[in-house]
């Protein structure tokens, strides 16, 4: 009888649990980076999307790839309920595959408010940066001053790590177009701008190209301004309407050991002044050979309305290094150094009344004293890529799309130092060979003995 009764409530513990499990379900992710669950930065990107958002999978029936494709969007669908999964039939419905130019059978396609773009993997990198081009439905052009010895946009023969091609490829995965600008050859900036950005120019500019860029920061422009210790004097009637001054000099850092930077003149930036362009960033960022600038020197351009805001600053150990910077250097007042707390990075906003052009809006300006930190040598350092793509947007107005960013996972790669290399190389080509062979001969030996 005992143990009848110890059968029956081991079954209904069973089933209690099961009914449990369906009514009240609990996943869990425990992957590196956790690649099975969205991230916080893809259910922002969702919230601000309230249309529909379609996936579409080009696929014929049977597909061995359906019932992963399906678990993959799930997740969007539970994130975002209006968010649709439909599979087509290529061979049924060659209209529609022709329509979405579709090239192989698994292809799949997201479409928001009329709007479609092909994936070229299933990966949440890829969707959310797919969905930020989509969700914006106005084209932003940042443009990128050319022709004075700016950093170039594009890989050539010859260039060097210093340029700023990937920092297009990631504004361009974030759905903004970027193009060059010759002043020269433009005659004067479009007003479709989103942005203007002057990347270190090593060569004068041209009168006529200082009073285009004058103007347009004047009538309201958005502006980007990158300069360098060694960049030459240039543009001195922008920095008067900014009310902006560049100090001459490089910053040092004299506590550099103890944050692990291998020069006293890269700064690390580890906190931030309050500011709206980046108001959760927390990551580490770089600038090597840094400039500080002293801002609200100009009274007409504090009549002009600007509100400045620090984005970057050194702390009261950095100091502006004005002597040489081969051998020792330390700090010398005598020498015109100039102690910190130093501004090297700044964004400035003004309210720009309507036109009948253009509907009133806020202007958006920032200044650096460094252009490396945007370099393809340091742009994937830390959080640098991610601090330059934030930076853009904002001063692109694309205020939604700020602070999306999706990490990779950390354990997609390996990494390894290179003397680990030499150790496999030698290990794998000399020494697992001779010891083959000496575990041959050994047993030759053995045998021949007996």
């Amino acid at each position: 009888m005992q143990r009848t009764i110890n059968i029956v409530l081991i079954l209904v513990v069973a089933a209690l649990a099961a009914r449990v499990s369906v009514v009240h379900k609990r996943e869990y992710d425990w992957t590196a980076g956790n690649r099975n669950t969205l991230t916080s930065g893809s259910l922002r990107q969702l919230d601000q999307m309230q249309d529909e958002i379609l996936f579409l999978v080009f696929d014929y029936p049977g597909s061995e790839t359906r019932r992963d494709v399906e678990a993959y969007i799930a997740r969007y669908q539970r994130a975002k309920p209006n968010t649709r999964l439909q599979f087509i039939d290529p061979g049924t419905d060659p209209v529609r595959t022709r329509e979405y130019d579709i090239k192989r059978a698994g292809e799949v396609v997201v479409e928001y408010q009329g709007r479609h773009e092909s994936l070229t993997q299933m990966s949440e990198p890829v969707i959310s940066a797919v969905l930020q081009r989509l969700a914006d439905a106005e084209q932003r052009y940042v443009l990128f001053l050319q022709g004075h010895g700016e950093r170039s946009l594009d890989v050539l023969i010859g260039e060097t790590q210093y340029d700023l091609s990937q920092l297009k490829e990631a504004l361009t995965e974030k759905g903004l177009k970027v193009l060059p600008l010759n002043l020269v050859a433009a005659q004067k900036i479009p007003e479709n701008a989103s942005a203007l950005v002057i990347a270190t120019p090593t060569q004068s500019l041209l009168d006529s190209e200082r009073d285009r860029i004058r103007e347009y920061v004047e009538a309201g422009g958005n502006l980007l301004w990158l300069v360098d210790p060694d960049s030459p004097p240039s543009l001195e009637a922008v920095s008067a309407v900014l009310g902006i001054e560049w100090l001459d000099g490089t910053v040092i850092l004299a506590s550099y050991a103890k944050v692990g930077s291998g020069s006293p003149v890269e700064f690390f930036a580890t906190r931030y002044p309050a500011n709206n362009v980046i108001p959760t960033f927390s990551s580490i960022t770089s600038y090597p050979l840094a400039r500080a600038l002293r801002y609200g020197a100009n009274r007409a351009a504090a009549n002009g309305g600007w509100t400045y805001s620090p984005i970057v600053e050194t702390g009261a150990d950095a100091w502006l290094e004005t002597g040489r910077l081969d051998g020792e250097v330390s700090f010398d007042p005598d020498e015109g150094d100039q102690p910190g707390p130093l501004t090297i990075g700044l964004a400035m906003t003004r309210n720009i009344p309507a036109d009948d052009a253009r509907p009133a809006r806020v202007q958006r300006v920032a200044v650096f004293g460094d252009g490396d930190f945007l370099s393809d040598l340091m742009l994937p350092r830390y959080g640098n890529r991610q601090f330059a793509t934030t930076l853009i947007q904002w001063l692109s107005s694309r205020d939604a799309q700020i602070d999306i960013d999706i990490p990779r996972a950390p354990d997609i790669a390996l990494d390894l130092p290179p003397w680990t290399l030499w150790v496999f190389g030698i290990g794998f080509t000399v020494l697992l060979p001779l010891l083959l062979l000496g575990i041959g001969i050994g047993r030759w030996l053995i045998r021949r003995r007996r």
